[in-house]
Parts: C-alpha cells; structure tokens; sequence
C-alpha cells in the first residue's frame, strides 16, 4: 500500500505491507509493517512496526465519522469482534464520550482473546458497564427462532447508540431490523466482496434516496452512508456491493471535513440534516425499530492514512531522540 501526502502540515511517502495469515487467533492483531521514505533521497528513513497502527489509524477515522454524522451523547456501543481493531475502536470512542456507560463486546466465543480485552477495558474505564456476549453470525435458516437464541444480543443492539462492527464475517451479524432509528453503525472488518457484516436492508436505510453529490437532505433526517474511498469500496466493500449501493449515493469522509487555518477539523456537514448537534435521532423516528433512518460509515482501509500515522510517529520519535538507528545503513 504506498501513498504520498504534502500539505496541511503533513510531508511524507510511505509504502505499508500487510500479510493476513489464514485461521489466525493472534491476539496481536495483522502482521504489517511501513517504510516510511526520504522526502530528498528517496532512501528509506525509518521502518515502523504497523500492527499497532493500523487499527488506531482505523479507530481514528471511526471515531472521526462518529463526530461528522454529530453524535453528541451516546450512551450505550456494541462492538463485534475481540481483536485490536475493537481495543482500538472502543479505547477511542469511550475517551471521547463519556456519555458513554455501556458497552457489549460480542464475539463467536468467549476464548483467551476475549479475557485479555475484558481484562484490559475494565481497568482502563471502570466508570463503565461491560458485558460480554458469544453470537454466530446470522444463517437464513436460523431466523426463526435466532431471537430467542440471542436474547440478550437483541436487547444489546437494539438499545445501541453506536453499532461497531470488526469482524471478517461472510454472514450478517445481526438483522436490520434489530437497529433503532438513529444509530451510528461503523463497519471496519470486511474487505473483500464475500464478506458481510451486515444486511443489505440496513445499509438501505443509511442511504438518503435521490442524493446528489452535497445534497443536505430535510431538517432533521440524519441519515447518510460515509466511505473512506469511493473506488476502494466499490470492489472491496461486500455489503455495500450486495445492497447496490453506487458512488453517488456515499460521501467520502474527506468530502465533509477540511483542515482549518489553524490545523482544525472543521466539518462541513454536508449531507446531515439540522444545524444544531443532536444525539442523531429526531422525533418522527423515536423508538422506531428497523426501518427509521440511520448513519453508516464503511471503511475498508486507505494508504492516506497509513502515511499520516507514520510520519507523526517517525517524527515524534526523532523529536524525542527515540527509536534504533541503524549506523550505515544506506551507505
């Protein structure tokens, strides 16, 4: 994955690789790591061990469309999945809002992977109530009685603020129908076409129908699909692929938010209806349950990102004097 990035602040060209090992319960997540390059020489300046940074890079933007689609005081999150990329999301998301008192972590088994996390967010937020549940993922000929097998999963999702989704699953993890009105549904785990974290019904429902490109849609319908990349998920985003989704009907996160004067986010608001911050649901869709609006941002990964956290690191560390220096490298 190599990028480039001049300006706002940030200089810098990296080349990331990433191996993705089959039938890995490594509870130190992705193997991969970055070059960060010379903007002179074209020499290899620094080699940065990215299996940390890959999901803070990912749990940034998360979080970052957690604030454009004005999210102001959630309460309650679910997180599928008990890798890094959720530590990340979750260590993110309940620093920034500490509205946030419950949280439900969801996993197909309550393994090692699972206690090493629970150990970890109980003691890093204590003010907040954690249960852990083990779910499989939804099969059609289950759908019956899947509610009954779930319970305590349906109450989780249906009182959810925000749905964190960090799974590679080829089946959706829960039904549309499950999710109120308003919810922020983030889906980071899949990449690849076959796989589906989610129904084709939910991803319906954060579409705004007959968007145009900064459209705001009426005041008070928050409701809108945000990428990282348009190209990227058009090939790599399987719930997006399977609902039909196209280009026009997403916004990619860098179309609402731009660098400020002083090096601040400053968001647009394209596409989100209403000035004032709200806690995203409006009455006309209060305690609405699987067919109100919602907001959705799917992420499947861009090099813009890697190349931004590497060079912040690398030249953090040369600020600090940190980091192995290998004498004679490139001579």
């Amino acid at each position: 994955m190599p990028a480039r990035i001049s300006g706002s602040g940030l200089h810098g060209t990296t080349i990331k690789i990433v191996s993705v090992p089959r039938n890995s319960d490594d509870s130190r997540g992705i193997p991969a790591s970055t070059l960060v390059l010379d903007q002179t020489t074209g020499a290899v300046k620094a080699i940065v061990n990215a299996r940390r940074l890959t999901p803070i890079r990912n749990a940034a933007a998360s979080l970052l469309s957690t604030k454009i689609v004005r999210l102001r005081s959630p309460t309650s999150i679910v997180a599928f999945g008990a890798g890094k990329q959720t530590e990340a999301h979750l260590s993110l998301h309940l620093q920034s809002f500490p509205s946030i008192t419950s949280c439900t972590i969801v996993n197909r088994t309550l393994n090692s992977r699972v206690e090493l996390l629970k150990e970890r967010m109980e003691h890093a937020f204590p003010g907040v109530r954690f249960r852990w549940i083990a779910s499989r993922p939804i099969h059609m000929v289950e759908m019956p009685k899947y509610m009954d097998l779930n319970r305590d999963l349906y109450v989780a999702v249906s009182n959810a603020s925000i749905i964190i989704c960090a799974t590679s699953s080829t089946s959706p993890l829960f039904p549309s129908s499950w999710v109120r009105a308003g919810t922020h549904v983030i889906l980071i785990g899949s990449y690849t076409r076959v796989m589906h974290e989610v129904d084709s019904d939910l991803v319906q429902r954060a579409i705004l129908k007959l968007q145009q490109p900064g459209q705001r849609p009426p005041h008070g319908r928050n409701q809108i699909l945000l990428v990282d990349s348009r190209e990227a998920c058009a090939v790599e985003a399987g719930e997006l692929i399977e609902a039909g989704v196209t280009g026009s009907q997403v916004m990619e996160i860098g179309e609402i938010v731009k660098v400020g004067e002083g090096g601040e986010l400053v968001n647009l608001g394209f596409g989100l209806g209403g000035e004032d911050p709200g806690d995203n649901r409006d009455e006309e869709w209060e305690g609405d349950m699987g067919t109100g609006p919602i907001t959705m941002f799917k992420s499947v990964g861009v090099g813009l990102q890697d190349v931004a956290i590497a060079c912040a690191v690398v030249g953090k560390a040369e600020e600090m004097g940190i980091g192995t220096w290998v004498v004679g490298y490139d001579s």
